[in-house]
């Protein structure tokens, strides 16, 4: 019973594993912490699995999990955590069509999204995953209501960001 549920969790979490590496990349800022981070994170996630009950799909229990993992690691070690420069990661996603242009806007997006701090950098990763307000409030511990306001205000933040 003990290998069926291991080779389960293996399964989803190479299906899904480029979530936590987004997770990592947004709360790191070299490659040691990055894989320190992913590792936490993979602990954290297989202790929790047994009681995983399916209510919710993997990949959205994972992101509360992992995001969670993340934000307790930050609290806990109350410094300012820099994230990883956009630059110096490595991909595993495959692209079809290259397209410079998208590069370029995401580059800048990552550099804007650097200038937040740790707890609204989870809101708009959650955000740009399509997370429902309701999911970002319940990954996150806030009300839904306190999300969307807190979107709203890191949205009029990035546009200034972005356009000085």
């Amino acid at each position: 019973m003990e290998n069926h549920l291991e080779h389960e969790f293996v399964t989803n979490l190479e299906k899904h594993q480029n979530i936590v590496h987004k997770i990592c990349r947004m709360y790191t800022n070299d490659r040691e912490s990055h894989n320190d981070l992913f590792q936490e994170i993979t602990i954290q996630l297989w202790k929790a699995y047994p009681k995983f009950r399916g209510d919710a799909k993997f990949s959205t229990w994972m992101y509360r999990v992992a995001l969670n993992t993340a934000i307790t690691l930050y609290r806990k070690s109350k410094k300012d955590i820099r994230t990883q420069d956009y630059d110096e990661v490595s991909f595993k996603i495959k692209a079809d069509v290259y397209n410079d242009e998208i590069e370029q806007q995401l580059m800048l997006m990552y550099k804007a999204v650097k200038e937040l701090n740790d707890i609204d950098k989870a809101l708009v990763f959650l955000y740009l995953e399509d997370q429902s307000y309701k999911e970002i409030s319940d990954t996150l511990g806030i009300s839904e209501v306190n999300a969307r306001v807190k979107m709203n205000r890191i949205k009029k933040t990035l546009r200034n960001i972005l356009n000085p």
